[in-house]
């Protein structure tokens, strides 16, 4: 169940992601040239990517996959080329159309791109729900929450991404407030592993769920730790 602070920061995100950030998200997940410390974010998201890949099957034909916070599409076109029908969603049109362009040839009848709320249940159930760096901005309460409507959605897998609270992110985090509000970013909401750990245990909605793999990625101004909950 979505909650007013769930639905209040969604909107902040479609927002930041649709309008102000587009330019500079399209250009970080393409091979166009971007500072130092973007560089540093690119390659960090790059290696969360493989990491998540690799916690998938080779080979998922007859799999549906939910890449939930698509952003431009890459995890997506990695799904779709081991065989998985992946139903790729992001809160940006802006974004998902440039997902749509970007789409190879030979994963585009595999894809289907559109624009809505991760937590859509229309669409049918999903072998995999996949939400890289789609969580890291939502309060942990609300985090959870998100976590238990996919898990609603997935027979087998949840993999997932949250901000750890580290000491580097806290410094980065608090420098990020110095700037004008206009040209801010949405906070991202760090959480301790071991507390969103037992709050993962504790709830009820998360109860058919095993807590699996968890590794963290650090990389110049990128940090981010992924987890795995398997359905048991």
């Amino acid at each position: 169940m979505t909650t007013q602070s769930y639905l209040d920061r969604r909107h902040d995100l479609k927002t930041y992601f649709d309008r102000t950030a587009a330019d500079a998200w399209a250009k970080l997940t393409a091979d166009a040239p971007v500072s130092g410390v973007r560089a540093t974010v690119r390659a960090g998201r790059d290696r969360m990517r493989a990491t998540l890949m690799s916690w998938l099957p080779d080979d998922l034909s007859g799999a549906r996959l939910l890449d939930a916070g698509c952003g431009t599409g890459l995890l997506s076109v990695e799904a779709a080329r081991r065989g998985a029908h992946v139903v790729a969603v992001d809160l940006s049109p802006t974004l998902v159309g440039i997902a749509q362009e970007r789409m190879p040839e030979d994963v585009a009848d595999r894809i289907e791109f559109y624009s809505g709320d991760m937590l859509d249940a229309s669409r049918g159930r999903y072998d995999f729900c996949v939400a890289m760096d789609s969580l890291i901005h939502y309060k942990a309460d609300d985090l959870v929450s998100a976590l238990s409507g996919l898990a609603a959605l997935a027979d087998q897998k949840v993999l997932f991404t949250f901000a750890p609270r580290t000491l580097a992110l806290s410094v980065m985090h608090s420098a990020g407030k110095l700037f004008p509000r206009s040209d801010r970013s949405p906070a991202i909401e760090p959480i301790a592993e071991a507390k969103l750990s037992g709050m993962i245990a504790k709830d009820s909605r998360l109860a058919g769920f095993a807590q699996g793999r968890s590794e963290r990625i650090v990389n110049g101004f990128y940090t981010s730790n992924a987890m795995e909950l398997s359905a048991s």
